[in-house]
């Protein structure tokens, strides 16, 4: 007799409540551009980089609460462009870190990925990679982390007391990607000039939700920018590339501040990506008349908010704010792999070894049947998600590919003032699909792409909203 997974949700106790406290913030960006080639992540072909664009960056804002002198709470929040936080890397940090800064609880470490395909592969047996000349996974995954744990004690180590605000903007970057046809399925990237087409899957977050930090003069320090869009429009290339947020930075820099220290924060988007999937030729009508590349572009529109937005919070700057953050520890049911999906891997395995294929997706279908052996003796698949409060804004993480109708019941349901879902944070980085987009099918959707299912991300919604409201007890 098969019975339903338990769903557990540890969150530290400590943290359910958040009252007044002095902020000390520090920030640090370092460069995590590797020395020489390396295989690129994010596709299912391998790919040796031939040189780079821009550099790769990884960026800290350390924050720390404290009441009468005394240290209360915190975070480190950091960012880094790479495809996905990888298993090799979450917890070798953390453990540099405790050796490097006791004072702080590696727990509190919030680090996300921008999704950058176009940054080095992190953990060996996912591609075949020349051992000559090529900087190996783990020797990225070991010069990374040096980087990562350098950046974090600079960032902690130079927290001095300062001040936050916040904002909202609107600015046009995640599209959905997700076709659908009359015959009811979908596509990832599907044809819109298809006389079968009939629409786009699901819906689309222009909101671009800001949390700027603020030495004690009302200087800018640091900005942490979310926007619902993973960093994927050089996707394709064989050159390391730092995508959009290389641009973001770049414009920010010229005009705002030379040294501001950029957080980039994908939101909930899943289902959404750069890419235009109709009016292209306009578009690039429009870019040709400006002089840019389409990254640029992108730049250009969170730039411009970011810039008019940052002038309206610095009006409103806090120094003395309620700070709790809390972290918890979700098991998630997985999504159930059924016999028809095991004989439908088996023959495009079959196929793919037949035609020699030598990209990962033999790997890709294999691990379905690996799941479908073992779904019964292991139900559950752990996702960490951190929910802060900082002053009127909450934070909640989760560590999926998010499809965007998640983020946004998240959104709606907080009884924070303004709700920042920040995706791809920590271990994970497989799709969670809506039940619609289960339906429609296709890449993203099916359960190669999917540890978790739709029920799965009720749940994680629900656990979220929760925690967020927690800290919230007197709102209505």
């Amino acid at each position: 007799m098969k019975t339903k997974p338990v769903v557990f949700f540890i969150i530290a106790l400590a943290a359910a409540s958040a009252s007044a406290a002095e902020l000390r913030i520090g920030a640090a960006t370092i460069n995590i551009t590797p020395d020489k080639p390396v295989a690129l992540d994010g596709q299912f072909n391998a790919r040796i980089s031939r040189g780079v664009d821009n550099p790769i960056t990884a960026t800290a804002v350390a924050i720390e609460s404290r009441e009468g002198g005394r240290a209360v709470d915190g975070a480190m929040l950091l960012s880094c462009d790479i495809v996905v936080i990888r298993p090799p890397i979450l917890q070798p940090l953390r453990e540099r870190l405790r050796e490097k800064l006791p004072a702080f609880d590696p727990r509190k470490l919030v680090i996300t990925a921008t999704h950058t395909h176009t940054s080095a592969v992190t953990e060996e047996g996912t591609y075949e990679i020349p051992k000559e000349g090529v900087m190996q996974p783990s020797e990225y995954a070991t010069f990374l982390i040096d980087r990562l744990a350098e950046v974090c004690v600079r960032a902690w180590n130079q927290r001095k007391p300062g001040g936050v605000s916040w904002g909202l903007g609107h600015a046009v970057v995640g599209l959905n990607r997700r076709a659908v046809y009359a015959d009811g399925t979908a596509k990832m990237y599907g044809a819109t000039n298809d006389p079968n087409f009939r629409g786009i899957e699901g819906g689309e977050d222009h909101g671009m939700e800001m949390l700027f930090f603020w030495d004690k003069r009302e200087n800018l320090l640091a900005a942490g920018i979310n926007v619902a869009c993973p960093s994927q429009e050089v996707e394709h290339r064989s050159t390391v590339n730092a995508d959009f947020w290389h641009d973001v930075r770049e414009q920010l820099h010229a005009g705002l501040a030379s040294d501001l220290f950029v957080l980039g924060w994908p939101g909930a988007a899943g289902d959404l990506s750069p890419h235009r999937m109709y009016r292209k030729e306009a578009e690039d009508r429009m870019l040709k008349l400006r002089g840019l590349t389409y990254t640029q572009e992108i730049g250009r529109r969170i730039a411009l908010e970011v810039n008019d937005v940052y002038k309206l919070a610095q009006r409103d700057i806090r120094t003395d704010v309620p700070f709790a953050h809390t972290v918890a520890d979700l098991t998630l049911p997985v999504r159930k792999v059924t016999e028809k999906e095991v004989a439908d891997a088996q023959k495009e395995i079959e196929k793919l070894q037949k035609s020699n294929d030598k990209s990962h997706r033999v790997g890709w279908f294999k691990r379905t049947l690996d799941r479908y052996r073992t779904q019964d003796s292991e139900p559950t698949y752990p996702a960490e998600v951190h929910v802060l409060r900082i002053g009127d804004i909450a934070i909640a993480t989760n560590p999926f590919e998010l499809f965007q109708d998640y983020g946004t019941q998240m959104k709606a349901r907080s009884k924070a003032l303004q709700t920042f879902v920040i995706q791809l944070t920590g271990p994970g980085g497989t799709y969670l699909p809506t039940e619609r987009a289960v339906e429609g099918g296709g890449y993203s959707a099916v359960i190669q792409s999917n540890r978790v299912g739709p029920e799965g991300g009720q749940m994680l919604v629900e656990r979220t909203v929760e925690a967020i409201n927690a800290l919230w007890p007197d709102a209505k």
